[in-house]
């Protein structure tokens, strides 16, 4: 095996003269959305759990000051952001990342972010599934409609807890004096039905929303964009609403001091808050079903992060307004605050408004997924059924009912929570990816760029000038800001204690990249944006952990041994002599 072979690459001509030979051959993805469609679109994918649950957590943390970290991660997205409309509009595919990655890095890297956005997609739908079946079994108990326990939890939470209560009932502790979710996990399991001793749990809401959504995707885009718009209408129509009648019960007393546990309280919250962004690139997924997808995806993945950015400090401001942000550190921060306050009836308001975002999110996850896997099999990496488009629908039906199931049978009976922190992190290795793959493809010195006439672009900024003034001023900044963090870590890497400098190897791997990547940016004169985009992105990867690097390292290693396995094989450009 050719090492060469790993890294062939596609040329841009050959990627848009491929996806439309294919195109005719299997009938063309019919193009109905404009950019407030795919406004829509982001808007519907960006603003979901996040609003009704992590912003309370991060106002805990920083107090109202987290307005301003919505800012300013809106700007760390913003960069990848730029790099993503550079691409979208370049290379107008369905692959998203996978796609720009092929033009930029070559088959073997493209095989990895197409197998790692599986994680985004998918997997981390699974997670929304299983957390919209729980805001809907609390909106339907608001309106007197009971769903038995076992017919709304997961086998896995009802097991473990029934397990847990039992032990805490035998050390003395009384039912009522336990959780909630202890509570439900053990009516759950003691009034499930069994068959041959098997308990009958299932999380069925789960399992139906994604069976809804699912059955959206695969009849068409028109009837996807269709209820996207109607389900972002009413989300921004409510959040509208609960910003306006909050904010006659702001006490302007709570933003206070505003910073209370200074800037470093306030990046206590960087992570939580940058989940509540991702989904703006997944409108990227849709470049073959646009109008005018050069000029109308970059306008639209700017609106939709201009959009949700907004609706989110006012959101915050208002939050904090309303009570003290050190009582926020609750899951369901919105409706605390109404009903601290005895506005029970907005409560329900707040239960719909999110059983509509955890809807939109679905949506847009369920659509993006098989056009990415789409892609793939237009270049042989996958089987040719996953490219295949329904002969009246034109949506790829095998993808969405591949993708349907992929989500579905899990939800009913997994406890996914765990997985939010892959989502997170392949989503940041996409925009990783994404950021250095314009960098090789766009370089204005060498008169080197992706698509010539009026195609997006990002504006250039030469790293040489700009970019190690803007290092010292965050470095300085950093240190006297949380000068411990510098002192610690420094100690700690010189530690003999193993656990401890493990729990630092992400960092050190940043820090040793982020000096390459300098040297070269400043000797190279590259564009200060996709820089930025990717140093900041990855710095986030080593926010989550080592725990969540192993098992990212654990996903790319079966995706390989897949790819190996058949991709390698039947590469539509290695039996092609087109590759470079």
């Amino acid at each position: 095996m050719p090492f060469n072979n790993l890294f062939r690459k596609k040329s841009i001509d050959d990627i848009l003269r491929h996806a439309d030979d294919m195109s005719h051959e299997t009938h063309r993805l019919k193009r109905n959305l404009n950019v407030v469609d795919l406004t829509a679109l982001g808007i519907a994918a960006i603003i979901g759990a996040g609003i009704f649950s992590t912003i309370g957590n991060a106002a805990a943390s920083g107090g109202p000051a987290v307005s301003l970290l919505f800012v300013f991660t809106a700007v760390a997205c913003g960069l990848s952001g730029l790099c993503y409309a550079r691409f979208a509009s370049a290379i107008p595919i369905s692959g998203s990342a996978y796609t720009y990655a092929y033009a930029s890095f070559g088959e073997l890297i493209a095989w990895i972010i197409g197998w790692d956005l599986i994680m985004e997609y998918a997997v981390g739908n699974i997670a929304v599934a299983i957390s919209w079946s729980d805001y809907f079994v609390g909106m339907c108990n608001g309106i007197n409609i009971h769903i038995p326990a076992f017919m709304s939890t997961d086998y896995l939470s009802a097991s473990r807890g029934y397990h847990t209560v039992v032990e805490q009932l035998a050390s003395g502790a009384s039912l009522d004096s336990m959780t909630a979710a202890l509570q439900e996990a053990y009516r759950a399991w003691t009034s499930a039905p069994e068959i041959f001793g098997l308990k009958i749990i299932a999380d069925i809401p789960a399992f139906c929303i994604v069976a809804f959504i699912s059955m959206l995707v695969y009849i068409g885009i028109r009837e996807s964009k269709i209820a996207s718009n109607l389900m972002v209408l009413l989300k921004i129509i409510i959040l509208i609403m609960i910003i306006v009648v909050g904010a006659f019960y702001v006490n302007t007393d709570n933003w206070s001091p505003f910073a209370p546990n200074g800037v470093s309280g306030v990046l206590k919250g960087v992570a939580a808050v940058f989940f509540a962004y991702i989904g703006f690139d997944a409108i990227s997924t849709t470049a073959e079903e646009c109008k005018n997808p050069q000029k109308d995806l970059p306008r639209a993945i700017i609106l939709s992060l201009l959009i949700s950015t907004v609706l989110y400090v006012i959101i915050s401001l208002v939050l904090t307004g309303m009570a003290p942000y050190n009582e926020l550190a609750v899951g369901d921060p919105l409706a605390y605050v109404f009903h601290r306050l005895n506005l029970t009836g907005f409560s329900g308001i707040i239960a719909v408004s999110a059983v509509i975002s955890m809807a939109s999110v679905l949506l847009v996850f369920q659509l993006g997924q098989p056009r990415i896997w789409m892609s793939m099999s237009r270049d042989g990496l996958l089987p040719k059924r996953f490219s295949k488009l329904h002969p009246k629908y034109k949506t790829p039906a095998f993808s969405s009912v591949v993708a349907g199931f992929l989500v579905a049978i899990p939800t009913l009976f997994m406890n996914l929570t765990e997985v939010t922190d892959l989502t997170s992190i392949g989503t940041l290795f996409a925009f990783v990816l994404v950021s250095g793959g314009v960098l090789v493809l766009d370089n204005p010195q060498k008169n080197k760029q992706l698509t010539k006439g009026n195609a997006f672009k990002i504006p250039y900024f030469n790293c040489r000038y700009f970019l190690p003034v803007i290092l010292i001023v965050v470095i300085a900044a950093v240190y006297f800001i949380n000068k411990p963090f510098f002192e610690n870590f420094f100690k700690q890497a010189w530690c003999n204690e193993w656990q401890i400098i493990v729990q630092k190897i992400p960092l050190m791997i940043f820090i040793l990249a982020a000096i390459i990547l300098t040297v070269f940016a400043i000797i190279k004169q590259f564009s200060l944006i996709p820089v930025l985009g990717l140093l900041t992105n990855f710095y986030l990867m080593t926010e989550l952990g080592i725990t969540n690097w192993m098992r990212f390292v654990v996903w790319l290693v079966v995706g390989l041994s897949l790819y190996f396995v058949y991709g390698y094989k039947h590469s539509r450009l290695r039996k092609s002599s087109s590759y470079k």
